[in-house]
């Protein structure tokens, strides 16, 4: 039985962790929106803080745990923060966080039912809701965002979902996750380097930005992650699935507070469509 410290610890340590992974959308949106740093720059930035950051924490920890991330998981995760980051040129800290929850679980889900995992009739209605609620975010209206920052932000979900399939059972998540950063980051350096030397990219950033894409990197990533995964094995995979619900909820406050967004009609029904039928997809595969 646990103790009440140890739930009010795991519980104010998974607030805290919850509230690092909305600060993604809320950070990225802030640099991209008030600062001169580019996407491509602030992406570089944000993987090599957060290589930097996993690693120390990596050089720290106890020995004899495994795990060291590979290329192909790398190449997600890549695709994944450069994806994030261009979709947030144009996308609210909100509309981005949603699109990007609803389609890492959309992939994820998917892949199940392509490896022939049967859903309850529950889970189907709750699929059938959540994608529901996505296409209506994005039917044709004052409120609808603009079609590629959707599009790249559903491609960097994708690309964070398969990222999330290959890393289960691939070693200690803190060790791979470190490995995979520094590569990815190796890939956003690359790409950086080659888009600026053919003229394709105009590299720019003031203080303001780096200090965004910094705080991003080391802190609502890299801290962020090591901290989920201190936590995660406290929880039940279904606790793990719903709490991360809150993400888009976080950040579109966040987006409001911060950012001065505005949340319509559209964006709170669709949130609701999405999110509760993602709830019911989590739950139906737990009572049945």
């Amino acid at each position: 039985m646990l103790s009440r410290f140890t739930l009010l610890r795991t519980a104010c340590l998974t607030l805290v962790t919850m509230i690092a992974f909305a600060g993604n959308s809320v950070l990225c949106r802030m640099a991209l929106k008030h600062t001169t740093i580019d996407a491509a720059t602030f992406t570089s930035i944000r993987l090599v803080s957060g290589a930097v950051v996993l690693g120390l924490i990596v050089r720290f920890a106890p020995a004899g745990r495994a795990g060291a991330g590979n290329w192909w998981s790398a190449l997600a995760l890549f695709v994944y923060a450069a994806g994030f980051s261009l979709a947030y040129v144009s996308l609210s800290a909100a509309t981005g966080a949603l699109l990007l929850f609803g389609s890492v679980q959309a992939t994820m889900i998917g892949r199940g039912i392509w490896q022939g995992e049967r859903l309850a009739r529950l889970q189907w209605l709750g699929l059938v809701l959540a994608l529901a609620g996505l296409v209506g975010l994005m039917l044709p209206g004052l409120a609808a965002p603009p079609l590629l920052g959707a599009a790249l932000m559903v491609l960097a979900g994708a690309a964070w979902g398969e990222y999330s399939l290959r890393g289960k059972g691939a070693g200690d998540p803190t060790l791979v996750t470190a490995g995979n950063f520094w590569r990815a980051a190796v890939l956003a350096l690359a790409l950086s380097a080659v888009m600026q030397v053919s003229a394709v990219l105009d590299a720019s950033w003031d203080a303001e930005g780096l200090v965004y894409a910094v705080a991003s990197g080391a802190v609502t990533s890299g801290l962020g992650y090591a901290l989920w995964y201190s936590v995660l094995p406290a929880l039940k995979a279904t606790q793990a699935a719903t709490i991360q619900l809150s993400v888009p909820v976080i950040a579109a406050l966040g987006g409001v507070v911060l950012l001065g967004e505005v949340m319509n009609e559209q964006f709170v029904l669709a949130s609701v469509a999405t999110l509760g039928g993602i709830a019911l997809v989590i739950w139906g595969k737990r009572s049945s």
